[in-house]
C-alpha cells in the first residue's frame, strides 16, 4: 500500500496548453480506430442501398450470389433479424431507419435493402455489387422550395415565437429590409467513416464503434434488440470526427443483425458515398427575415421565418429561426420554423445546426440594415444590444458580445474602413472587408464519473465520454488534474466505455462541460474520502458521482457563447473567384480549460464557416431522386489553399454557475463565418449574395447586372 499525497498541491492545470495525450499515438498509427482492430474469424458486411427514391422491394436475387466465393449470408427484409422500434431513446423516437430490413418499403434513394456478408471485405464488396434487386417504382418528389403545398410548423417547444404586433412595428419602421437567403444541403464529411463491429462475447453483447456517446448508441440498441441494457457493451476509443453523424446509424444494426444471425464478429464500414444517404446532413434551407428600425437605427420589429426538408418517415427541423431569439432587441419579435417532407433522407444535426444557417441570413440582413441607415454595422448592433433575453425576459448568464467586437475591431483594423463599397482594388481584386456576430446555447446535461486513487499514488478517471477530436480526453485530464490538486501527470483519464456508466454524448457543445463537472463532483468526493498521509489499498480508493440533481437545480437564464467574426476577401472580377484574405474570431465561451485544443477548435469551425461560404454544396438530381456525385469529387469541402492564416482569441468570460467556468466552443467557430464573409463579398463589389456558397458564376451573373460589378 502507498501513502497518499493526494492533496498537497494546486497545479493550476486548467487554462494552461496542454498537447493532445493521444497526439503520439495518433500520428504514429498506434491508436486503432473502429474499423482497424482485429477480431479472430471476423466477417465483412457490405451494404447494398436502393437505386429508387420510392417504392418496394419486389425481389432480391440472392442464390447466385450467396454461391460466390466467402459469401456467409445475404440479409434483408426476407430474413432479417427483427427489431422493435417502437421506444423513445435519449434524442425522442429513433429514425425509421432503423428499421431497415424490416419491410419491403423503400422512401428515399440510398435507403438500405440488402448487407451481403463474406469472409474477407472484397469478397463482401464485389458479392453486393453483383447482387440483383428488382423494384416496384414509385413517382417521387424531392424539389425543395420555401412555402410549396405541404409545408407545415411543427408542433414542440420553440417552433414558434411571438412578441409584439409585427405588422405594425414593420409599418411605424423607418428603415426595412425583406430578404430572402438561401443555404444547401451540406454534409458532415468526418475523415474516420462510420464503422462498426459486433460480437458476442459469454452473452454480451459488445460493439466497437465510432460514435459521440458509447452509452446512448448502447442503449439505443438494448431497446431495439429487446436486450437487458447491463447485456450490451459499447466501445468507442478512437473518433476521426463526427459532427453530429455518429450517433445511432443503419451501419450498428446491422452488424448486430449480421452477428447474432452468424454467431461470430461482423464489421460494417460505410463507404464515402454510402455515408451520403445514410450519415445524415444538414437541410437546405429558405429564409425570408425582415427587419424594420427607426431612423437612427433602433429595431421595431425583428422576424425571422425559416424552412427546411426532411424524409417522409421521420420529422427533423434545422431550428435556423432559433439564432437570432438572444440576439437582438425589437419591439416585436417574431420566429418561425416550417417543415417540408420529401423523398430523400433524413437529415440530422451538423455542426452548428440551425446556428450556422440562421447566422447567414440574420448577420447578412443586419448589414443590409446598417447600409440602409447609413450605419457602422458594429455601431448599429450596439444600439440593439439587449439587457435581456429579447424573447425570453431571461437574465443574461454573461454576454460579452460587445467586448468581442471592440478587441475584434481593434486587431483587425475595422476603424480605417471606408464603408463605401466597391472602391478597394488591387490589379484585378476588388476588395471588402465584412464582420459578423456569433452566438451558440450553453448547454449541460447530467453526467456520472468514477475517480479512483490508485495505489501506485496515481489516478483513474472512468467516464462515458467521447474525443471526437476535440482534444477532449486531455480537457478532462486537466480538469481532474485541479480537483484533485495534483499534477496532470498522476491522471488517467479512460472514456468511451459504455460500462462507466451514463454520460452525455459529444454535442450541442456541451460535452466538456457536462463531463467535467460530473468529474469536479466526484474528485471532491474522493478527496474527503482520502485521509492525508493515509493508505491506499490495492484495489484503490474510488468516488463515484452524477449531476443530476445539480444541473436541475440550475437557475432559469438566457445562456450562450458569442462571438465576433472579422473577414477580407478579394474578388477576381474576371473569374468571379472568391479568396479570402484574412479571418479572424474573437470569442466569449466561458473558461478556456486548454488554450492550444480551444484555438484549434475555433479555428476548425471558422474554417468550415469558409468552406460554407464559398464551396459546400450537395446538389438532388430531380429525375432520379439521388445526389449529383456524391463523392469527394463533386462535393467541395475547403482545401489548405483555400484556407489563410486564421487568428482565433478570446476575450475573459467565466461561467459562474459552473464549477470549472466551462461555456462551450465545439461549434460557436462556424456560426457568423459565412455571414462575414458574404458582408466583405458585398464590400468589394457593392452586390449582396443571399444564396450560398458564393461560387464564381454567381458573382459573375450578379456582376453582370450590376453597374459597379459590371464596370469592373
Amino acid at each position: 500500500m502507498t501513502t497518499t499525497t493526494a492533496t498537497t498541491a494546486v497545479t493550476g492545470a486548467v487554462g494552461t496548453s496542454h498537447t493532445r495525450i493521444e497526439g503520439v499515438a495518433k500520428v504514429t498509427g498506434a491508436a486503432r480506430y473502429a474499423g482497424e482492430l482485429p477480431f479472430a474469424d471476423l466477417a465483412h458486411g457490405w451494404l447494398v442501398l436502393s437505386t429508387i427514391a420510392r417504392g418496394r422491394v419486389r425481389e432480391i436475387e440472392a442464390d447466385p450470389v450467396l454461391r460466390m466465393p466467402g459469401v456467409l449470408a445475404v440479409l434483408h427484409h426476407g430474413n432479417a433479424p427483427r427489431v422493435d422500434a417502437d421506444y423513445v431513446g435519449m434524442l425522442g423516437r429513433p429514425d425509421p431507419i432503423a428499421e431497415a430490413f424490416q419491410h419491403d418499403r423503400v422512401p428515399f434513394m440510398g435507403w438500405p435493402v440488402a448487407l451481403v456478408v463474406a469472409e474477407t471485405s472484397e469478397q463482401a464488396r464485389e458479392a453486393a455489387e453483383a447482387l440483383v434487386v428488382h423494384y416496384e417504382r414509385e413517382p417521387h418528389d424531392v424539389a425543395f422550395s420555401a412555402g410549396r403545398p405541404g409545408t407545415y410548423t411543427p408542433d414542440g417547444e420553440g417552433m414558434r415565437t411571438e412578441k409584439g404586433d409585427l405588422e405594425a412595428q414593420l409599418a411605424a419602421s423607418a428603415h426595412v429590409v425583406d430578404a430572402e437567403y438561401s443555404t444547401p444541403e451540406e454534409h458532415h464529411i468526418s475523415m474516420e467513416p462510420h464503422a462498426a463491429t459486433a460480437r458476442w462475447d459469454n452473452g454480451r453483447l459488445e460493439v466497437v464503434d465510432s460514435n459521440q456517446g458509447s452509452t446512448w448508441v448502447a442503449d439505443e440498441l438494448a431497446k431495439l434488440f429487446s436486450l437487458d441494457p447491463s447485456s450490451v457493451r459499447v466501445l468507442s476509443e478512437h473518433v476521426g470526427g463526427a459532427f453530429g453523424s455518429k450517433g445511432l446509424r443503419i451501419h450498428q444494426i446491422l452488424a448486430v443483425m449480421a452477428a447474432t444471425t452468424l454467431d461470430r464478429p461482423v464489421r460494417v464500414v460505410m463507404t464515402r458515398r454510402q455515408m451520403f444517404s445514410l450519415a445524415g446532413y444538414r437541410s437546405p434551407t429558405a429564409q425570408r427575415v425582415r427587419l424594420g428600425a427607426d431612423p437612427e437605427g433602433r429595431l421595431l420589429a425583428f422576424d425571422h421565418q425559416g424552412h427546411n426538408l426532411s424524409s417522409t418517415v421521420h420529422e427533423f427541423v434545422e431550428t435556423s429561426a432559433a439564432f437570432g431569439r438572444p440576439m437582438y432587441a425589437a419591439d416585436a419579435h417574431h420566429t418561425v420554423s416550417r417543415v417540408v417532407r420529401l423523398d430523400v433522407p433524413t437529415p440530422t444535426y451538423v455542426r452548428a445546426p440551425g446556428e450556422a444557417p440562421g447566422s447567414f441570413a440574420v448577420e447578412s440582413a443586419i448589414d443590409e440594415l446598417a447600409e440602409k441607415c447609413g450605419v457602422d454595422p458594429i455601431a448599429l448592433r450596439v444600439r440593439n444590444e439587449p439587457a435581456v433575453g429579447p424573447v425570453s425576459g431571461l437574465p443574461f448568464s454573461s454576454r460579452n458580445l460587445l467586448a468581442c467586437f471592440d478587441e475584434g475591431a481593434r486587431r483587425f483594423g475595422w476603424a480605417d474602413r471606408d464603408p463605401r463599397p466597391g472602391l478597394r482594388r488591387e490589379g484585378r481584386w476588388l476588395l471588402g472587408t465584412g464582420t459578423a456576430a456569433s452566438a451558440f446555447p450553453v448547454l449541460v446535461a447530467p453526467s456520472s464519473a468514477a475517480v479512483t486513487a490508485e495505489a501506485d499514488d496515481t489516478f483513474t478517471v472512468r467516464i462515458t465520454a467521447a474525443d471526437v477530436g476535440t482534444g477532449a480526453r486531455t480537457a478532462l485530464t486537466l480538469i481532474a488534474a485541479d480537483a484533485l490538486a495534483v499534477t496532470p501527470e498522476r491522471v488517467r483519464v479512460r472514456i468511451a466505455d459504455s460500462d462507466f456508466g451514463p454520460a452525455m454524448v459529444a454535442g450541442g457543445s456541451m460535452g466538456t462541460r457536462s463531463w467535467g463537472w460530473a468529474i469536479n463532483l466526484a474528485a471532491r468526493e474522493l478527496r474527503e474520502k482520502l485521509v492525508p498521509g493515509g493508505q491506499i489499498p490495492p484495489e484503490g480508493i474510488t468516488a463515484r458521482a452524477d449531476t443530476n440533481e445539480v444541473v436541475a437545480a440550475l437557475s432559469q437564464k438566457e445562456r450562450h457563447s458569442f462571438g465576433a467574426q472579422f473577414a477580407e476577401v478579394a474578388v477576381d472580377t474576371a473569374t468571379g473567384e472568391v479568396r479570402v484574405r484574412r479571418l479572424l474570431g474573437i470569442f466569449a465561451a466561458g473558461r478556456i480549460v486548454n488554450p492550444l485544443t480551444a484555438r484549434s477548435q475555433f479555428v476548425g469551425g471558422m474554417t468550415w464557416g469558409l468552406s460554407m461560404a464559398l464551396h459546400e454544396e450537395a446538389v438532388r438530381d430531380q429525375a432520379s431522386g439521388g445526389l449529383v456525385s456524391p463523392d469527394l469529387a463533386g462535393y467541395h469541402v475547403a482545401a489548405n489553399a483555400d484556407v489563410p492564416d486564421i487568428e482565433a482569441d478570446w476575450v475573459a468570460d467565466p461561467d459562474e454557475d459552473d464549477p470549472v467556468g466551462i461555456k462551450g466552443i465545439g461549434e460557436i467557430g462556424i456560426v457568423g463565418t459565412a455571414a462575414a464573409i458574404a458582408n466583405a463579398v458585398w464590400h468589394a463589389t457593392g452586390v449582396r449574395h443571399r444564396t450560398l456558397p458564393i461560387r464564381p458564376d454567381r458573382v459573375l451573373l450578379a456582376g453582370a447586372g450590376h453597374g459597379e460589378a459590371a464596370r469592373a
